[in-house]
């Protein structure tokens, strides 16, 4: 049976509608889970800027997320990084809130992996982080566990990674696995006073996908 790790602090207010977020560092798995989940027809709505998931009128947000992890590292400053990716953070706000909200939701790493890149981008705080912080807490956060090194064979030695997955020019082991450390940590700062199951990465996929399964069907019920 896979191991699941239970930190569970006392329900948030969340503020708004149902909703857990699916969180994990960079090769974790988190978009073949959803993948899988959606195969399955579930109850819950999925959301995610993955390309799979825009609707085709949210086309720009895809085009958009593109252009910012093939040039943003280097060609914009910090601030201005920040302010591009702020689009899919509203984004995913806007159809938690807008679409169907009676409905439960799962939402793809919602601000927090978001935030953490902008501050491993060399932004200290920002105003827009209190905004995001203000929005809906979800009730509990499901953390993809996978370590550096696994999640550097997963993205097969660096070829699918983009710039805002590793430190330095160029991908290479040790700057991925640095900045994948470094990302967790602030994640983890993040979320440290929401419930939290955490699943390890020593299941296959469809193992994974059916514990997160359990994970949301006990807490939506």
């Amino acid at each position: 049976m896979v191991h699941v790790h239970r930190h569970a602090p006392s329900p948030p207010d969340t503020g708004g509608p149902p909703f857990c977020v699916l969180l994990g560092p960079d090769g974790a798995g988190k978009s073949t889970a959803l993948g899988r989940l959606r195969e399955d027809a579930p109850p819950w709505r999925l959301l995610s800027v993955d390309d799979g998931f825009l609707r085709p009128e949210d086309a720009v947000i895809g085009r958009l997320r593109r252009e910012v992890v093939r040039d943003g590292a280097e060609a914009w400053s910090p601030e201005f990084l920040t302010a591009m990716l702020q689009t899919a953070v509203v984004h995913l706000r806007d159809r938690l809130l807008r679409d169907d909200p009676a409905r439960p939701a799962v939402v793809d790493s919602y601000y927090y992996k978001l935030l953490a890149k902008c501050r491993l981008a060399g932004v200290a705080d920002n105003p827009m982080f209190d905004w995001w912080r203000a929005f809906p807490r979800p009730q509990r956060v499901i953390y993809l566990d996978v370590a550096p090194g696994s999640a550097w064979g997963r993205c097969r030695a660096g070829r699918d990674l983009n710039r805002l997955e590793h430190y330095g020019d160029r991908p290479d082991r040790d700057g991925f696995e640095l900045y994948q450390r470094d990302l967790a940590k602030i994640m983890w700062d993040e979320i440290r006073d929401l419930p939290v199951t955490t699943i390890g990465e020593e299941y296959g996929p469809a193992e994974t996908a059916e514990e997160i399964r359990k994970v949301l069907t006990d807490e939506f019920r």
